[in-house]
This record gives C-alpha cells, structure tokens and sequence, in this order.
C-alpha cells in the first residue's frame, strides 16, 4: 500500500463492525488469529498463526474493508495503537479467526501510565520525569509506561485504542497548595459541550480527555496523579524542573505504582492530597 494510499484510508470513517463469512461480527477490539491469504510474502508467512487485537475497521476509497490490527506479542505495539504503520497490519476480514473466550484468559487489568508536559517549561515536565523514573522497574503484567510529553493527538489515540482497562496520567497541575504536593484526582469522565482543542503540541488532562471523547470510548477507569509546580519558567521558559518537584517525583512514582496495585485488586479510589 503506497503513501497515496495511507492517507486515502485514514480520511474513511472507521467502521463499527465487520461480518465473517459464516456471519461471525468483527468489532474494535476483539482478538484474532491472524490466517494470510496463500501465495503471500515474507511477511505474511510471519504474521501466519499470530494473533492479535483489532485496532479499527476501515473502508478504502474502492469500498474495499480493511482491519487494522496490532499483534500481542509486539513490543512496540503501542506504536501500533497510535495509528503508526510498521506497528498495525491491514487485514481483510476472510484472513482473521475470532478467538473463543477459552482462547482469551482472564488477564490483570491494563493500565496505561502516562507522563504528560512539556520539558522546556519548568514544572510542567514533571510527567516526563515520572514516567523516566520507571525506566528499568519490574512492571505488573498489562502495564505500560510511555513518555507522552505534549503528544496530545497521539495520548488521545491511545486512550480510545480499545487496549488499555484504566489509565493513569501524571501531570503538574496548580491547586493552591504547597509547590511540591501530590495529588492524586478522578476527572469528570462524562460529556463535555466544549469543542476539543486543536493544538496538537500543547495539552493538559483536561483537554485531552475532552478530544479524546471525540476518537472513541475511554477507559472505564482514569485518575490523574499530579504535582503542584514552583514554577513554570516564565515568558522565557525553564530547563529542568525545580529542587522542591524534583525532590517529589519519586513520591509521585510510589503514588503511582500504589494506585495500580489498588486498580488491579478493584479498590474503590478516591480524591487525595499527599503534602510535601
């Protein structure tokens, strides 16, 4: 598929399901064996067996179905979920097997840690700095830690990817409290009448939920675990965060690796301020 071709599936609608020949349905989400057609290439004789997750049922420009899909065992496949080719495979709807619910075991909760800001704004990097934190820790099956600095397009995908139970964002956010104070937050998760933002470089836990709402369903379950910022480096900006939030990112990583195992065991959780 050439580049023409990309964009002319990406301006398509995605579709809601597919139907199998035997009148199987095929939705966003659902898990397959991946079966290429005969006479394939290299690649096709490599995916043969596979199985993996669909990602979105599209339709080109020939009225042709396609199903994005992203593989299990992919290790960048979150890649995949944020609509990046060489991570998702395209699909026609004969060459996928449904797998059974025998065939899917009951798994941890997924749960997505997501750092958020922008480095050159003081503070504002703190996410960033939480979720480098977690490079090289043992994590829980089903979790994933991606540095999204000010991706909002690519957070919003991931969000409504299908792929992930819960999320968690970590973000510097100012309540009034003391520079260096944890908080750990439920947003308000229902519909929002205001249009979501259009700058794909600039974003808070806000706006984002509010353009993602826009791509798809959210997570069941999303908590903000932020920190009141000392400064956010002016007019002119600031390199690096300041003595008082650096000293609280580890605090932040314990909040947030307390808050998955609460997930996981399916604890209620409720608003809290940790104060420096």
């Amino acid at each position: 598929m050439n580049e023409l071709e990309w964009r002319l599936l990406e301006d398509k609608v995605p579709l809601e399901h597919v139907r199998l020949p035997d009148q199987t349905e095929l939705c966003k989400g659902d898990r397959v064996r991946l079966h290429p057609r005969p006479g394939g290439d290299v690649m096709d004789l490599a995916l043969d067996g596979k199985t993996a997750v669909i990602e979105s049922i599209e339709q080109d420009y020939e009225g042709s179905i396609h199903v994005s899909v992203v593989l299990d065992d992919d290790p960048g496949s979150d890649i995949g979920h944020l609509r990046q080719p060489g991570h998702r495979f395209f699909f026609r709807a004969e060459e996928l097997e449904p797998l059974t619910e025998a065939e899917t075991p009951i798994a941890s909760p997924r749960i997505l840690i997501a750092g958020i800001g922008n480095v050159f704004f003081g503070d504002d990097g703190f996410g960033v700095e939480v979720a480098g934190r977690f490079n090289g820790r043992s994590m829980a099956s089903g979790v994933q830690v991606v540095d999204f600095g000010i991706r909002s397009y690519d957070l919003a995908y991931a969000l409504t990817s299908g792929r992930y139970d819960a999320a968690i964002l970590v973000d510097a956010t100012s309540r009034g409290g003391v520079p260096g104070d944890i908080y750990v937050l439920l947003p308000d998760l229902t519909e929002s009448s205001e249009p979501a933002p259009a700058n794909a470089h600039s974003m808070n836990p806000e706006t984002v939920l509010r353009m993602a709402r826009t791509f798809g369903q959210l997570p069941t379950q999303i908590l903000v675990v932020a920190c009141e910022p000392e400064t956010l480096g002016g007019e002119e900006g600031r390199l690096g965060l300041s003595e008082t939030v650096n000293a609280a990112v580890d605090r932040a990583v314990s909040v947030v690796e307390s808050l998955v195992t609460r997930i996981s065991s399916g604890e209620e959780i409720k608003e809290t301020t940790e104060c420096n």
